[in-house]
């Protein structure tokens, strides 16, 4: 059987016991770093085997096939969060799925519904986008053609990069614009921004260092963090 097991974002202490429990028994744990897994595997007393997952690289998918087949238990992991979700392994699911292979996924830790729950915004339907494009014409052409469904949009940014995402998101929506944008969650330095987009924008821009990796979130709605209460 293939395992999806999430591992912790920030803090060790948010790996739970069926996570634990599945890396323990795997015959080999499939990771996107085995440095970084080995640094939560030796925390916690683990002795799986590890193994580097490329999920651009034929070869490996196939050698997991073939270990799946012949009765190995797999773990995938990525370097935190959940395998899948703007992270490596959803070519070696769709492949197991494919072969018949069983697939079983561990709830935990994501960054995206973490900051959703958080952030004060919408959450009853919301648009996920991951890391945009780098061009600065498809993230534009993006943004403008989801602003009009009137949900909430998640997105995952940089932060050499995250000072002109707030730049292009105030090229699209009006400045009253509900935004939220979350640092470095569950980490010893987790920060948050929140307001109006012309707010929080402000607060990003007049940072001279950026450091971690961030969640923004944007909702077309004004007056959610301002406005009287419903």
């Amino acid at each position: 059987m293939l395992t999806i097991v999430p591992t912790p974002i920030g803090n060790l202490g948010d790996m739970g016991p069926r996570g634990l429990e599945a890396l323990k028994k795997a015959s080999i744990i499939y990771c996107e770093d085995t440095r970084r897994t080995r640094i939560l595997t030796s925390y916690f007393g683990i002795s799986s085997p590890l193994k580097r997952y490329d999920e651009h690289n034929p070869k490996i998918l196939r050698q997991m096939i073939d270990e799946l087949k012949s009765g190995k238990s797999l773990a995938l992991v990525s370097d935190g969060g959940l395998p899948g979700i703007s992270d490596p392994g959803h070519k070696i699911v769709a492949l197991a799925r494919r072969e018949k292979i069983e697939v079983s996924a561990i709830p935990g830790p994501s960054a995206v519904v973490t900051a959703l729950a958080a952030s004060g915004l919408p959450a009853d339907s919301f648009i996920f986008l991951g890391f945009l494009p780098r061009s600065p014409g498809k993230r534009k052409r993006i943004l403008e053609a989801l602003a009009p469904l009137q949900r909430t949009i998640v997105i995952y940014e940089s932060p050499f990069r995250v000072k002109n995402l707030m730049k292009e998101l105030s090229e699209v929506f009006v400045s009253t614009a509900q935004c939220a944008v979350a640092r470095e969650i569950s980490k010893i330095h987790e920060e948050w921004f929140y307001g109006n987009l012309g707010e929080v924008s402000d607060q990003i821009q007049s940072k001279e260092t950026v450091l971690g990796e961030f969640v923004v979130m944007i909702h077309p709605k004004g007056d959610l963090f301002h406005g009287p209460e419903s």
